[in-house]
């Protein structure tokens, strides 16, 4: 559920005044809320509590003034906008920005509970070849924008998202010291001409793609997916593969001027939008 920042206030002075009647044992409960401002108005997230590493992080850096002064450093219409590189304070113009942290990663934290609508608040990460276990950036995260799908797109979407998996798992599987002869062969420049025994070494590597990809989690998308995609948008070929950890309940505006903003080669705006981040509710619960 989503809901503006007067109604969280609303709400936070109705729990104090029944915080009395209902005893220490049923203490308030809210959710932790952050306000990124920029000079083109204020976003406003909500933090999920089935992310707690990430939410707890991102709440000691806001804490900190971390982001203060950062940058949205990357920026791609209908897309995502990116922020939290520390190497963005004061950087000059053309600098290619994106490679900084706090000094260390967060582990993964990514469930079936939350894609990548329109909206979301998710950590930025390197890349799965070298970044297997999809640890996140300690400190950098972006906001997707996303656009709206049609039925169609999705399903061609599915189709290359499985067929990347195939191409990655033939990868993983030449790399193998084990097929080492299986991938000499195959790549010998005279393979094709047994074409007999070429059919019989792709039969083999299409058995061996096949077996390996019964085993992961296919991509495909749900019926839920489905309606937010192809109504309010986002981005579905990151689904499974980002920790998301938040969501904008108001300001959806200011990340759409965001995005709109002229880039450089690298993403980043002609004209920097620094930020910084306050706390307006941590979430507490009491035993």
């Amino acid at each position: 559920m989503t809901f503006g920042l007067k109604s969280f206030f609303v709400a936070s002075v109705f729990c104090l005044l029944m915080a009395p009647a209902m005893g220490s044992a049923q203490a308030c409960i809210s959710e932790s809320i952050v306000v990124i401002s920029t000079d083109k108005g204020d976003i406003t997230l909500k933090l999920y509590d089935d992310t707690p590493k990430h939410r707890d992080n991102f709440l000691k850096l806001a804490a900190e003034g971390f982001f203060d002064s950062t940058l949205f450093h990357r920026v791609i219409q209908n897309f995502m906008i990116q922020g939290g590189d520390p190497d963005s304070k004061n950087a000059i113009a053309d600098t290619e920005l994106g490679n900084g942290g706090p000094g260390y990663d967060i582990p993964a934290e990514i469930t079936p509970a939350h894609f990548h609508k329109r909206g979301v608040l998710a950590a930025a990460r390197e890349d799965d070849k070298i970044n297997p276990k999809r640890l996140s950036s300690g400190s950098q995260f972006y906001i997707v924008q996303g656009k709206v799908f049609t039925s169609a797109e999705l399903d061609k979407l599915e189709a290359e998202q499985n067929s990347l998996a195939k191409q990655q798992i033939f990868v993983n599987i030449m790399d193998k010291p084990e097929n080492l002869n299986l991938r000499n062969q195959f790549f010998s420049p005279d393979a094709k001409k047994d074409t007999a025994h070429f059919r019989f070494l792709l039969d083999t590597l299409n058995l061996l793609i096949d077996k390996e990809y019964a085993l992961t989690n296919q991509f495909k998308l749900t019926e839920e997916q489905r309606k937010i995609y192809t109504t309010i948008g986002g981005t579905p070929h990151l689904d499974g593969k980002y920790t998301i950890f938040g969501e904008v309940i108001t300001g959806m505006e200011v990340v759409d001027a965001i995005a709109a903003e002229k880039t450089d080669k690298n993403d980043r705006p002609l004209i920097d939008i620094p930020m910084t981040i306050k706390i307006v509710n941590r979430k507490k619960i009491q035993p």
